[in-house]
C-alpha cells in the first residue's frame, strides 16, 4: 500500500463527502473521445498520470448496461505489487454520449482493502470537431478529490497527443 505520508495535506479522519467534477474540451469529435475510453487499446494507450500506465494485457471490456472495465494502473517500469486494479461495472451506456457505473478500486492512499466511487462520463457535440468531456466521481475526501483532478488532468495530456493522431 502507498505510504501516505508522502502526501502532505492527508488527513486520514476525513470523511468521504466530495464529488469531483470536471469539465475539458477536447479538438476532436464525440465519437473519437467516447471511443478512447471504450476501447482497450486506446484506454491503455493514455489512461493514468503521466509516469504511469496500464498495460494493455490487464485491460478487459464489455460496454453495456451491466457489463464491466476492468484493468490495472501503475508506475512506468513498476514491479506487479504497485499496480492498482480497477473493475467497473456500467449502469448506464448510451453510444458516444455516456458512461455511468460504479467502481471498485484498490490500493487507494491511506484507504484499506477496495474503495467504490461512482463515475459519471457525459460526452458532448461543441460541432466543428470539437467535443466536451463532464467527468463526476466520487464521494472522495477533500484531498483524494483534489489528487484525482490533478491524475485526470495529467491523463488529458496523454489523451490530447492520442486524440491527435486520430
Amino acid at each position: 500500500m502507498t505510504d501516505v505520508t508522502q502526501f502532505p495535506g492527508f488527513d486520514p479522519t476525513q470523511k468521504p463527502e466530495h464529488m469531483l467534477r470536471l469539465e475539458r474540451d477536447f479538438d476532436a469529435p464525440r465519437e473519437l473521445l467516447y471511443r478512447a475510453f471504450v476501447d482497450a487499446d486506446q484506454l491503455s494507450a493514455w489512461f493514468g498520470p503521466v509516469g504511469y500506465h496500464v498495460p494493455r494485457e490487464s485491460v478487459s471490456m464489455d460496454v453495456r448496461v451491466g457489463g464491466f472495465q476492468k484493468f490495472s494502473m501503475g508506475p512506468v517500469g513498476g514491479a506487479p505489487e504497485e499496480f492498482n486494479p480497477l473493475t467497473a461495472t456500467f449502469t448506464e451506456v448510451i453510444e458516444n454520449e455516456l458512461l455511468a457505473g460504479s467502481e471498485d478500486v484498490e490500493g487507494i492512499p491511506g484507504f484499506e482493502g477496495v474503495s467504490k466511487f461512482s463515475l459519471r462520463l457525459e460526452f458532448h457535440d461543441l460541432g466543428d470537431n470539437r467535443s466536451r468531456l463532464v467527468i463526476e466521481q466520487g464521494p472522495y475526501t477533500e484531498f483524494m478529490t483534489d489528487m484525482a483532478s490533478q491524475g485526470w488532468l495529467s491523463s488529458f495530456t496523454k489523451l490530447d497527443t492520442l486524440l491527435a493522431a486520430a
